[in-house]
Formats: C-alpha cells, sequence, structure tokens
C-alpha cells in the first residue's frame, strides 16, 4: 500500500511538473491523465518500432537480454494483459517472437496493444478506471487506474531499455534526434 502511493504521488508530480514546464493551463481528470501518459508513450514506443532497422530486430546488447523485437512483443503482451483484465476477459500470454516474424508483424502488434489499451481507457473513464480489478501477476486486487500506471511504468522501463539497445548498435532513438 506504501509504495502504491509513493508511485501514485511520483506519477502526480511528473503530471504537475510536466504540465507547468508545457505552460498547460488544463486540467485533466484521472483517466484523462492515465490516458494522456499511455497515448505519449505509446508514440514514442511505435516510433522506435518504425525506426528501427529490421535488419537490427534481433540485435541484443549482450546474449543474455531480450532482442530489440523481444522486448517490442513483450511490452506489447503487457499492454494486451492489462486490455484483457480491463475487459474482464482471461490474460491470452501469446507474445512469442514465433508468431511475430517480421519487423510489420511486430509494429503492428504495438500499435495495436496501445490502440486498444487507449480504447479501454477512454470507455471506461473515471468511474470505471476506479473499479478494483485482479492483478494478473501479483493477484493482488487494486484500483484499474493502478494497474494502468503500473502498467505504463513497465512501458517506460522499456522504452529506457531500448534507448540503450539503440545507442549501443550506434544509432540515435528518436526522441534524442534534433527536431526539423
Amino acid at each position: 500500500m506504501k509504495n502504491r502511493f509513493a508511485k501514485t504521488l511520483l506519477i502526480a508530480a511528473l503530471l504537475t511538473s510536466t504540465a507547468w514546464a508545457q505552460g498547460s493551463t488544463k486540467i485533466l481528470s484521472s483517466s484523462q491523465a492515465v490516458l494522456e501518459l499511455w497515448n505519449d508513450l505509446g508514440r514514442k514506443l511505435i516510433a522506435m518500432a518504425e525506426d528501427f532497422p529490421e535488419d537490427k530486430y534481433d540485435f541484443k546488447p549482450v546474449p543474455a537480454q531480450r532482442s530489440f523485437a523481444e522486448q517490442l512483443l513483450h511490452m506489447a503482451g503487457s499492454n494486451d494483459l492489462f486490455t484483457s483484465v480491463a475487459k474482464g476477459e482471461k490474460p491470452v500470454d501469446d507474445e512469442s517472437r514465433a508468431h511475430y516474424k517480421t519487423k510489420a508483424d511486430i509494429v503492428a502488434y504495438v500499435k495495436k496493444s496501445f490502440a486498444d489499451g487507449a480504447a479501454v481507457i477512454q470507455a471506461k473513464g473515471d468511474a470505471g478506471m476506479a473499479k478494483t480489478v485482479v492483478s494478473f501477476e501479483s493477484h493482488e486486487t487494486l484500483p484499474l487506474l493502478d494497474l494502468a500506471y503500473e502498467l505504463i511504468e513497465h512501458s517506460a522501463e522499456h522504452y529506457g531499455q531500448l534507448v540503450v539497445y539503440y545507442r549501443v548498435a550506434g544509432l540515435v532513438p528518436p526522441e534524442s534526434r534534433p527536431q526539423k
């Protein structure tokens, strides 16, 4: 409980600082705030998925790590698990590289995972996101909003890992390039 409060406080601070830094005066509801973060992170990860060269999709910085493609598939699969739980469906773990053979397959899956999650968040609204669900990993009962933030944090961790993959491969991530 203490950890969840700390995460919520951190995310609220990030949202406040982001809005302040952008000079924004709009006030978001809880579901709008989580949707904005979900979509922004999705945009960044989709840009990476589209940009990274296909011949490097199986690149691993070290043999024990997942490949670039496997990182994207794992993250998109986790998004699917969130969407399933939010819809009251049994989660299906189907993120195997064997099912997504090409860059185009993986990009489409990443896009779909973020679009499906965004649609659920938007459809649920504040009231639906406040309802409790059972986490697919920890099996704890928590508000759907908290689960969404956990998935955003999870995807952000993989975003950071993928930035390292770019750098180790001698490439510059899309978000780090000078804006034209």
